[in-house]
C-alpha cells in the first residue's frame, strides 16, 4: 500500500509511520490538512490515515475537501474525541472507519488491511498482459505458470506500469507511486528497475518501450509488432 498519514503529533506520527512501514508499505507523513486534497489528487494513495485535531483546517474539513473533488480513496480517521457525534460526523463526511486515541498499533494495522481489502475487492485483483499475470492479493507474478522473481521495488514499478498498460507513463509518475516523500529515489534508479524488468519480461512477450521525452509504455508483443 501507499499510505498518506496526516498527524500533527510528531511522536505519534513517527511510531505510526514505523509500524506501517514494517508491513512493507510506503508511507508519506504530513502534519497539516491543507495539502492533503492536492496530494490525494496527484498521487495514487491506497489509504489516508487522518487525524481530526489538526492545526489550520481540521480533519473534518480536510475530508470534506477530499471527497468534494470526487476521491474515493479509503480514509481512516484518528480522534482523541470519543463522543458519538464526532464519530457520526466523520462517517457522514465520508470516512470509511475511525480509531479513538490511544489505540493499539496492531489494531491500526488490522483496520488498514481491512480497508485495503475492501477497496481491492472493488477492482480486479489480477493484472494480465500477454503471458504475464500479476496476482495483487498474493503478490506473485507469473509468466504462464512459471513464477517471476521480482524485488519489492521491481514489483511496485511493474504493478504501476501494468495497471496502465498501453499508456505512456512519465518517470516522475512512477517515482511518486513507488517512493515515500522521505525516500531518496532518483529517476536514474527508476531506469535501473525498468532495465531489470525488461530482461525478466522478455519471455512473457511484454515490452517496456521508452518514449523519448515522455516516459515508458508497457505493451504486449501484438501491440509492438509493427514498431
Amino acid at each position: 500500500m501507499h499510505i498518506l498519514l496526516v498527524e500533527d503529533d510528531p511522536a505519534l506520527a513517527d511510531s505510526t509511520a514505523r509500524a506501517l512501514r514494517s508491513q512493507g508499505w510506503v508511507v508519506d507523513v504530513t502534519a497539516r490538512g491543507e495539502p492533503v486534497p492536492l496530494s490525494v489528487r496527484q498521487d495514487p494513495y491506497d489509504l489516508v490515515i487522518l487525524d481530526i485535531g489538526l492545526p489550520g483546517i481540521d480533519g473534518f474539513e480536510t475530508l470534506r475537501r477530499v471527497r468534494a473533488q470526487g476521491s474515493a480513496t479509503p480514509v481512516l480517521m484518528l480522534t482523541a474525541r470519543d463522543a458519538v457525534e464526532d464519530r457520526v460526523r466523520g462517517l457522514d463526511a465520508g470516512a470509511d472507519d475511525y480509531l479513538v486515541k490511544p489505540f493499539a498499533l496492531t489494531e491500526l494495522l488490522a483496520r488498514a488491511r481491512v480497508l485495503h481489502r475492501r477497496a481491492q475487492a472493488r477492482i480486479d485483483a489480477t493484472l494480465r498482459l500477454g503471458r504475464l499475470k500479476m496476482d495483487l492479493d498474493a503478490r506473485r507474478a507469473f509468466v504462464d505458470a512459471q513464477p517471476l522473481e521480482l524485488s519489492a521495488r521491481e514489483w511496485s514499478v511493474l504493478e504501476y506500469l501494468l495497471g496502465r498498460a498501453g499508456k505512456v507513463v512519465a518517470k516522475e509518475q512512477i517515482l511518486q507511486a513507488v517512493a515515500g516523500w522521505d525516500e531518496a529515489i532518483s529517476e536514474n534508479a527508476i531506469e535501473v528497475y525498468v532495465s531489470r524488468l525488461r530482461a525478466k519480461l522478455d519471455a512473457a512477450g511484454v515490452r517496456i518501450r521508452t518514449v523519448r521525452g515522455f516516459g515508458y509504455l508497457l505493451e504486449g508483443a501484438e501491440d509492438a509488432g509493427g514498431r
